[in-house]
């Protein structure tokens, strides 16, 4: 779509040339959103793609992964054999169920900023305990897990300035064990329910929620709960109001998955399911 109101596009080299944020701007990564509907309150472009970030840096700490990072690209790659939990990102990359067209231009900050439920960079992240790295107005940075950094849908934690610079994976959490689990009203729908679990050597439980709530939720176990503790143990963490309620899952529903993933995934995990 045209963004008939738009009258600058910036392309900065660097991070100085990032322009004093004023009314009106936007950063502009993939553009899947930016340009799917009308933003007659935008008046200038600020392109992220000209700062020329590394889509990704696989170190001996983790996997560190760029605002600006394509979809496809992040699908792409190839992980240590170490990195079991990595077999998350193919699965939460095709959790998008979007055209060769998206794929090739979505970003993961992107996905992240706006914060909506069925974003499958947010359950990626949350479940390997990604980190934000934030650039700040004052030339300074902050890190905030991605946890923390998705409030709702279209309220990320940024305030008017500030620039997602990248997420990091730490290998603590690529080295875990996963399991996946997702559902849709549709064959092809978009995620009304998607749940990861990951487990450690030491036989502990971390299960992330998204999709059925307005934000990720994480809850952690030190051992695999029994399943009166595990459904105490979402009911006090996701009050009603949390469940999401639109075209693709009334919250009852979600809310009935969200139990039920959680209990197969606890099951597999400990290794109940051979």
């Amino acid at each position: 779509m045209d963004l008939n109101a738009i009258t600058s596009h910036l392309r900065p080299a660097d991070r100085g040339g990032l322009p004093v944020h004023q009314p009106g701007d936007a950063c502009l990564a993939g553009g899947t959103w930016l340009f799917s509907e009308p933003q007659p309150t935008l008046r200038r472009l600020i392109d992220l793609t000209s700062l020329g970030w590394a889509p990704l840096a696989a170190t001996e700490d983790g996997l560190a992964i760029a605002a600006t990072c394509k979809v496809a690209t992040l699908d792409a790659f190839e992980p240590p054999a170490a990195w079991i939990g990595a077999e998350l990102i193919g699965r939460c990359c095709r959790a998008f169920l979007a055209s060769f067209k998206i794929w090739n231009m979505a970003t993961v900050g992107g996905n992240l900023c706006m914060g909506l439920p069925a974003g499958p960079m947010i359950s990626l992240a949350v479940a390997l305990d990604g980190v934000c790295t934030i650039w700040t107005p004052d030339g300074g940075e902050r890190r905030v897990p991605v946890v923390d950094f998705v409030r709702g849908p279209l309220q990320p934690d940024l305030v008017p300035g500030e620039v997602l610079r990248r997420i990091d994976l730490p290998r603590a959490a690529l080295v875990r064990r996963a399991a996946f689990r997702r559902a849709s009203l549709t064959p092809l729908g978009r995620s009304g329910v998607l749940l990861i679990g990951t487990s450690g050597a030491g036989g502990d439980l971390a299960l992330t929620v998204t999709a059925s709530t307005r934000r990720p939720v994480r809850l952690d176990f030190d051992a695999p709960p029994s399943a009166d503790d595990l459904a105490r143990a979402i009911d006090m963490r996701i009050e009603p109001a949390l469940y999401y309620d639109d075209i693709h899952g009334r919250p009852d529903w979600r809310r009935h998955m969200t139990h039920l993933f959680a209990r197969e995934i606890r099951d597999e995990l400990a290794g109940a399911i051979r």
